[in-house]
């Protein structure tokens, strides 16, 4: 009996380590956060030049982590559990975004159908748990850090999930990241389209808005609402946030790769392409001032959400 199963099971520890190694280490968490992290340092690095600053050393993000992990954890009264798991689950949609994305690069032929779907619906989590968070506590500058952050996921989701869309259609209705990337490999990227280059620019303003960096940041607003969502937050937790924040940076470009500039994707140019998209992300965040949460709503619900249905109009016509 024994020996009729050893095969099974080894094949079963074989997954099981295969799965820990491709959600924990590379692509995902660990991986992940570590360059999200050297990533912010380099956002940090060029607003500190444009301000004629100095600036922090490269290990700046890594050593603020270690030393939140080190600070004593406050937490509320009312809604202590919802107020604990909150950065827990936000933490881990973001890593498992990094893993489904990361892996649709290295190997596409193991992405599933409908991980497109699945990518979709997991990035709207890191935000819905920072809502869930600040409701919890009963700050009343987190709740209204809260009521500006469900404002905002209202505003950019429709033009986001209008773009991807386009983006499908014009891949030949794939809804799976590796089919996507095997049709702009034998037919060029997407962003060399009409459709592709409208989309391109929707998702890069949506994606400074999962991000919640300037001019979208009025959920957290600093000046204003003293931290807004993550007011209430230190230690161990805030440092989870921030973590979820840096695997996001190094996620969001990879899926935005994925989608507009599949057709070589080289260790150097796919280099080369997130750095490029790292750039327009740090330089939309030093050259606006924020917005107030009324004037982003009609900035993505006006022109943005009117650009992403040119693109879908033009991806459903070929062009």
């Amino acid at each position: 009996m024994r020996a009729a199963l050893t095969p099974h099971y080894w094949l079963l520890t074989t997954n099981m380590l295969k799965s820990f190694f491709y959600y924990f280490i590379f692509p995902g968490f660990l991986f992940a956060a570590s360059v999200g992290l050297i990533a912010g340092w380099v956002d940090r690095k060029v607003t500190a030049r444009l301000q004629w600053r100095k600036g922090p050393p490269w290990h700046q993000n890594f050593t603020d982590i270690v030393k939140l992990i080190g600070k004593e954890v406050i937490v509320p009264a009312n809604g202590r559990w919802v107020f604990l798991l909150a950065p827990f689950i936000g933490l881990l949609a973001a890593s498992l975004v990094a893993a489904l994305v990361g892996v649709s690069i290295i190997h596409p032929q193991q992405s599933f159908v409908g991980d497109l779907i699945v990518v979709l619906y997991l990035l709207t989590i890191p935000a819905i748990s920072m809502i869930i968070a600040a409701s919890s506590c009963g700050n009343p500058l987190a709740s209204v850090g809260a009521s500006r952050e469900i404002k905002l996921v209202l505003g950019y989701e429709l033009p986001f999930i209008i773009s991807i869309v386009a983006m499908a259609i014009k891949s030949s209705g794939a809804i799976q990241l590796g089919s996507i990337l095997n049709i702009q490999a034998a037919y060029g990227s997407n962003i060399a389209s009409w459709s592709g280059f409208f989309a391109f620019i929707v998702v890069i303003f949506c994606i400074q808005a999962k991000l919640g960096f300037v001019p979208f940041d009025a959920s957290e607003a600093e000046q204003e609402i003293v931290g807004g969502v993550l007011i209430d937050y230190s230690g161990v937790l805030l440092a989870l946030f921030k973590l979820t924040k840096a695997v996001l940076l190094y996620t969001l470009p990879l899926f935005m790769i994925i989608l507009f500039m599949g057709k070589d994707l080289s260790l150097l140019f796919l280099a080369l392409k997130y750095t490029g998209i790292l750039v327009i992300i740090i330089l939309i965040k030093n050259t606006n001032p924020r917005l107030r949460i009324d004037q982003a709503m009609r900035f993505f619900w006006g022109p943005v959400t009117l650009l992403a249905i040119a693109a879908l109009i033009l991806a459903s016509i070929g062009l």
